[in-house]
């Protein structure tokens, strides 16, 4: 007996190591904000032990990241990249065929807007559009000045304080009683949505997703009734000095997961997992307040991602990986 269960130990070793050995070492980049550490933990365990790899993360950034797996082939993946900031850069790459586009990490891309707090909407359902919004300035009182109405944009130096100041002109919220608030920082942006909840006060401005802000406070964003102009936003909207800005919602940024073009030919199921791998904004709002709440690592966040929403993640995967994921958990 002694001997039987030493060759089935010895004999799983040797499956596990053949298996880790079809995948191999794998590199995967833990960018330093939340939502992409998240996401590249979430690879790590299910690589590991749904596909054998031996996967290790290391620590990127935007730039260096698509820079690095370009010149030099690493990290082998990139979970969580806003391609319109390194887009010429990709182009070139995938050109080349250095890389691939693997999918979208967030399938509803990077998200912007002006909103404005549900329970109000449930009062007023006007002010899900701007024409609404116009309608009743008094709903929005400026912090500093209660006899006129407060629009808060982005804190100066951002790229997104020249579109919000763009379209806050375009669509005449100056001519409807609004008031441009510069709120100073992200804190001070985030922080005025938290008062108003708090107080169930009015509040209109600028936000963006996925965050925990919009994962912890029912928003609902604001409809401009333009569609999106796509030629407007990237000659106008977004230029300093525009002098006819025309409204226009905010285009979703694409956010997606690049792997380098030698990995991804050695290993064509696990490519296979990251083009189903991705996130609906709603639910990695939800996740990033949950991290914020319970002050979590990305690898805590991770372990209550995979052992509370199974319905999601088991999606992405061919039933007998993810019955080897569900027993590590």
């Amino acid at each position: 007996m002694k001997w039987k269960l030493a060759t089935v130990t010895l004999l799983s070793s040797v499956a596990m190591q053949a298996q880790a050995s079809e995948c191999g070492e794998v590199t995967i980049a833990d960018m330093n904000w939340n939502s992409a550490s998240l996401i590249a933990n979430i690879d790590k365990f299910i690589l590991e032990h749904g596909y054998g790899c031996d996967a290790e993360l290391v620590p990127g950034d935007t730039m260096p990241t698509a820079t690095s797996m370009i010149e030099k082939g690493q990290p082998d993946i990139a979970p969580e990249l806003w391609t319109n900031a390194v887009s010429d850069a990709l182009e070139t790459g995938i050109k080349e065929g250095r890389l691939i586009n693997a999918g979208f990490s967030l399938v509803d891309g990077g998200e912007e807007g002006f909103w404005v707090p549900a329970y109000l909407v449930e009062k007023y359902p006007e002010l899900k559009t701007i024409e609404g919004v116009k309608k009743h300035p008094e709903l929005f009182k400026h912090p500093e000045d209660p006899d006129s109405a407060g629009f808060y944009g982005c804190p100066a130096g951002w790229n997104c304080q020249i579109s919000g100041a763009n379209l806050f002109k375009a669509m005449g919220l100056g001519d409807a009683g609004f008031d441009l608030i510069d709120p100073g920082s992200a804190a001070g942006l985030s922080g005025s949505i938290a008062k108003a909840y708090e107080r169930q006060e009015g509040w209109f401005g600028y936000y963006w997703a996925p965050t925990a802000i919009l994962g912890k406070y029912e928003m609902v964003k604001v409809d401009f009734g333009s569609g999106v102009d796509e030629d407007e936003f990237l000659n106008c909207t977004t230029q300093e000095g525009c002098d006819n800005p025309k409204p226009t919602m905010y285009p979703p940024s694409p956010v997606s997961t690049v792997a380098v073009t030698e990995f991804s030919n050695s290993n064509p199921d696990v490519i296979e997992y990251l083009s189903k791998r991705g996130f609906k904004n709603a639910d990695m709002n939800r996740l990033l307040a949950w991290m914020e709440n319970e002050q979590a690592d990305a690898e805590e966040a991770m372990f209550y991602f995979m052992e509370n929403h199974p319905d999601i993640w088991k999606a992405w995967l061919p039933a007998s990986v993810a019955e080897k994921v569900a027993s590590e958990l």
